[in-house]
C-alpha cells in the first residue's frame, strides 16, 4: 500500500515568513502522495482585534459566532490558504486550496450546546469525509491544502484543523499506509512547557491519561493529543508532534518529535 503523508501546520511557522518557507520546502520535497492542513489562528486573532472581534478560548478551542465565523472563513479560507497554494506551485507542487465544502469533501454537524456554546463550530467523523474524491485528487498528483472549515445546512463551520488532520488521516488509511504529523513551534510534547529539554520522545495512552491527571499538558498541546491517539486507535500508522524542522527531511519524516504509541 502506498504512503501518504498527511501533515497539519500552525502556530509560529504561519506567523514567521522564513519558517515557512523553509517549512514549504520541505513538504514539496516529500515525493509520496500528501495532504497539508493548515490552522492560522494567531492570524485571525490579530486581525480580529484590529476589527474589534474579541477571541474566546474554552480548552484551546475557539468560540466561533457570527462575527468571527465571517473572520476565519476569511482568514483561513482565503488569505492564509491561498498564500500557501501560491508558494507551493512556486516550488513546483500542484497545489489545491480547499475547505470542506468545496466538493463536499467534510460535511459536518454543527457542534450542540453542552456546558459550551462553541457557536459556529463542526464536529466531523471520518464518515464525514468524501474520500473518494480525495482519492481521485491525490492519483492525479493534486496535492490539497486543507482550511480549517467545514459545511453543514449551506453555513460553513469552523473546525479545528487538527481535528481535521486526523479525520483525513483515518479516513485515508483505507487507501493509503498513512503517516499524520503535526507540526508547531515546540520540539515535541513536553513535561513542562517552559523547558524545550523536557520533550516526551514517545507518549502511549496510559502515561497521557496519568500526565493529563497531573495537568502537565498546556491547554493548546490537548486537541492535538486528543486527535492523535484517536488517529492510532483507527488505524493510522504513525503520528509524530514536532518542530518541523525536525520531522521532515527528504523522505518525509524521521524518529525526533514525540511519537504518539498505543502502548
Amino acid at each position: 500500500m502506498n504512503k501518504l503523508y498527511i501533515i497539519k501546520i500552525g502556530g509560529n511557522v504561519l506567523d514567521d515568513e522564513k519558517a515557512l518557507t523553509h517549512f514549504l520546502t520541505d513538504f514539496a520535497s516529500i515525493q509520496d502522495p500528501k495532504i497539508l492542513i493548515h490552522g492560522g489562528g494567531k492570524i485571525a486573532t490579530k486581525l480580529g482585534d484590529q476589527l474589534g472581534i474579541e477571541s474566546q478560548y474554552v480548552k484551546g478551542r475557539r468560540i466561533t459566532d457570527s462575527p468571527t465565523l465571517d473572520l476565519v472563513t476569511m482568514v483561513y479560507g482565503g488569505l492564509v490558504n491561498k498564500q500557501i497554494v501560491a508558494q507551493l506551485q512556486a516550488l513546483h507542487c500542484n497545489a489545491l486550496g480547499l475547505t470542506g465544502a468545496d466538493g463536499n469533501l467534510i460535511k459536518a454537524m454543527k457542534r450542540p450546546i453542552g456546558e459550551v456554546d462553541f457557536g459556529f463550530v463542526g464536529d466531523i467523523t471520518a464518515e464525514s469525509v468524501n474520500s473518494t474524491l480525495l482519492y481521485f485528487l491525490l492519483k492525479q498528483n493534486v496535492i490539497p491544502v486543507f482550511a480549517p472549515l467545514t459545511h453543514a445546512d449551506g453555513v460553513m463551520l469552523n473546525t479545528n484543523a487538527d481535528t481535521i488532520a486526523s479525520v483525513l488521516a483515518v479516513s485515508l488509511s483505507k487507501h493509503f499506509d498513512t503517516r499524520l504529523i503535526f507540526c508547531f513551534e515546540k520540539t515535541g510534547v513536553l513535561r513542562d512547557v517552559a523547558k524545550e529539554e523536557t520533550v516526551i520522545n514517545t507518549l502511549n495512552k496510559s502515561m497521557y491519561q496519568q500526565l493529563l491527571k497531573e495537568g502537565a499538558f498546556h491547554d493548546g498541546i490537548l486537541p492535538k493529543l486528543e486527535n492523535a491517539f484517536d488517529a492510532i486507535n483507527h488505524g493510522v500508522k504513525e503520528v509524530l508532534i514536532g518542530e518541523h524542522t525536525n520531522l521532515l527531511a527528504n523522505t518525509g519524516y524521521d524518529t525526533k518529535g514525540t511519537l504518539i504509541t498505543l502502548s
